[in-house]
């Protein structure tokens, strides 16, 4: 049977000695073996059996990243029950009281890091019959037990057990579901998306077929690792090849483990990892300055250097075609004198980062494919399980998702379901084994979601003569003229983000109004810099009002005459900009777990705002409301 269980048990029978998971508890990265993890593995299933879990049961796991949270899982799924990953990021009471209530489970396994989420909702929730913790305790509740305490229980099991337990796990079907994983809800009640064990060990396959995963790989896993990239791509992917994954070291915080993990990196020294825009945007800006602090002649030569990688490669495809081979010399010695040393700032070993879960802006994937790590775009959808397209090392185009994986039908449709020509944009449409079941007790969004077979992923894109994919954005996140005309927001944002320094995040909305406008989160870094080159005495009026003025040139270098007016479309120009507050970010609930944007959540946080904005004064960039969300500079 083609299951998540068989996949990892025929991995450890090919790859036993094989490093598989490396964890660091603050002295050092420890190996586990394959052979050693299966070990754990059975062992906590068997504890789990013993207190008399059941195929088909529920049970949820809220955790950080590390070993326990793959041996709770396939511990779970080896009793032929199902998981329930719950996202770290989840902070409201209400939110985790609704995917346990929802999903029924029976129990919770939950981290150290994460028990104070659990603590005043416990005594609340009828189907939860106990928690275990990860991490030791200083006492214990009736209903509450300690991880390895469980897999002791496990051991007493196995002595009397091993032929039932073995009947027990060979005997779950490749259609039995594995996990239950919730959506975000920003919009609505989150939707529970049921993956088999199929779709699972189907999408292994898939990804295996675009990116090919020698045994020799290791990559840190610095993503959620409920998130259905870290999940597939990352965890079964490099498993069912005998390859090594690292955890970030474990923190008692979320904000602690951040600090650690450029030392990780070092320590782990990964041959690739898996990126998102903000974390790659982030690595960008310490490269950056890591080079200004150099001084002005190594930032000059880093940058003519990016400027002549850059033109080398063109978008991949392309890459030293025509008279560009003249330069190869050239790239040859840049590399050896500047990338190289600031490959060393990731281990010295990485190859290339696989990017996913939002679009990643071109130029972006331009400067990691100069300084020799590129960046292979991807795309997918959590009810795809979630891999449905990437690029990679023998075959990729910069701007593109990438070619279709294996086995999986793809076809771009109208608004009325017809299929288009190729070229033309529409709703991207799949149908294969990796596609979910359903939506948990949602019988109504799953008919919305799959129609014969298909899955309608709410996504707009194209394909090209050379079959490689290029998603637009969300349907739902369009920007819609009042003439009805649509067209995706997010390359746009992308743009912004990338070449106007006074701007650190934005928003572009239209919803049928005369009008585009943006939202602004500003950089007051890059201001206070321009503030002092120009001498001007930041704590004044004068100051903030010129700042703006900049902000609005900068921008405007996208109108026809500007250095970028052909990066989009005029029609969508921005005709007013609203300065925001505060940053988008997790806390504020207006990015997601993977720091994609929440539409909704902007749009209802500032919606007497945004109706300011469509006012005649606030085409004005130096108007009362900008000057006061400003701030201090």
């Amino acid at each position: 049977m083609r299951t998540l269980n068989t996949l990892f048990d025929d991995a450890v029978e090919k790859y036993k000695d094989n490093v598989c998971m490396l964890e660091n508890q603050g002295q050092g990265y420890e190996p586990t073996t394959y052979q050693e993890a299966r070990n754990e593995v059975h062992r906590f299933a068997a504890g789990l059996l013993s207190l008399g879990v059941r195929k088909g049961d529920c049970l949820a796991l809220l955790s950080e990243g590390r070993n326990k949270w793959l041996y709770s899982e396939l511990g779970i799924l080896y009793t032929g029950a199902v998981n329930v990953p719950l996202s770290t990021r989840l902070e409201e009471p209400s939110e985790i009281k609704f995917r346990l209530e929802h999903s029924g489970s029976r129990m919770l396994i939950i981290s150290g890091r994460e028990s104070h989420k659990i603590t005043s909702l416990k005594k609340e929730i009828d189907s939860l019959e106990k928690v275990i913790y990860l991490d030791p305790r200083d006492s214990y509740e009736e209903d509450e037990l300690f991880f390895d305490d469980v897999s002791k229980m496990g051991d007493e099991y196995l002595k009397e057990n091993v032929a039932e337990f073995e009947k027990k796990w060979k005997s779950i079907k490749e259609d039995d579901y594995a996990n239950i994983c919730y959506t975000s809800g920003t919009t609505a009640d989150p939707k529970g998306i049921i993956l088999s064990h199929r779709n699972y060990t189907a999408n292994v396959e898939q990804s295996r077929s675009t990116m090919p995963v020698p045994e020799w790989y290791t990559t840190l896993l610095y993503l959620p690792w409920d998130h259905a990239f870290a999940h597939t791509a990352g965890l079964y992917t490099i498993i069912s090849a005998g390859a090594s994954m690292a955890s970030v070291q474990l923190a008692k915080t979320q904000t602690e483990a951040i600090k650690n993990f450029p030392k990780n990196i070092k320590q782990v020294r990964p041959t690739f990892m898996f990126s998102v825009p903000a974390i790659a945007k982030n690595f960008k800006k310490n490269i950056e300055a890591g080079i200004r602090e150099k001084g002005p002649v190594i930032e000059k030569l880093f940058n003519h250097a990016i400027r002549v990688a850059k033109r080398y490669n063109g978008i991949g495809w392309d890459k030293g075609k025509g008279l560009r081979f003249l330069l190869k010399p050239y790239i040859w010695l840049f590399d050896r004198i500047i990338f190289k040393k600031v490959r060393e700032g990731f281990g010295g070993r990485m190859i290339f980062f696989v990017g996913g879960a939002a679009l990643l802006d071109l130029e972006l994937q331009k400067f990691f494919y100069a300084i020799g790590i590129p960046m292979y775009q991807g795309y997918g959808l959590t009810e795809a399980a979630p891999v449905i397209c990437a690029n990679a090392a023998h075959r990729h185009k910069l701007g593109s998702s990438g070619i279709i994986v294996s086995n999986l039908e793809v076809k771009i449709c109208d608004e009325d379901g017809k299929e288009v020509p190729r070229g033309e944009k529409g709703e991207i449409v799949v149908k294969g084994e990796n596609v979910m079941k359903g939506y948990w007790k949602n019988e109504e969004a799953t008919r919305q979601a799959l129609k014969d077979g298909w899955l309608h992923t709410g996504d707009m894109g194209y394909m090209d003569s050379d079959d490689f994919m290029y998603v637009l954005g969300r349907f739902k996140s369009l920007l819609i003229a009042d003439d009805g005309e649509k067209y995706s927001p997010e390359g746009i944002e992308e743009a912004f983000t990338e070449y106007v320094p006074f701007l650190e995040q934005c928003m572009m909305y239209n919803n049928q109004d005369p009008y585009c406008i943006l939202l602004v989160v500003p950089n007051k870094d890059a201001m206070n810099r321009w503030l002092v080159e120009h001498k001007i005495d930041r704590g004044t009026d004068e100051a903030k009002n010129r700042v703006l003025e900049e902000l609005e040139r900068q921008i405007a270098e996208f109108r026809t005459g500007g250095k970028y007016t052909e990066v989009f479309p005029q029609r969508w120009m921005p005709a007013a900009i609203g300065i925001l507050p505060e940053p988008f970010c997790q806390e504020n609930h207006q990015l997601n777990s993977m720091n994609k944007l929440v539409r909704d959540r902007v749009t209802e946080a500032y919606s007497e705002r945004m109706k300011y904005m469509y006012m005649p004064e606030a085409k004005n960039i130096t108007n009362a409301q900008n000057l006061q969300s400003l701030g201090k500079l």
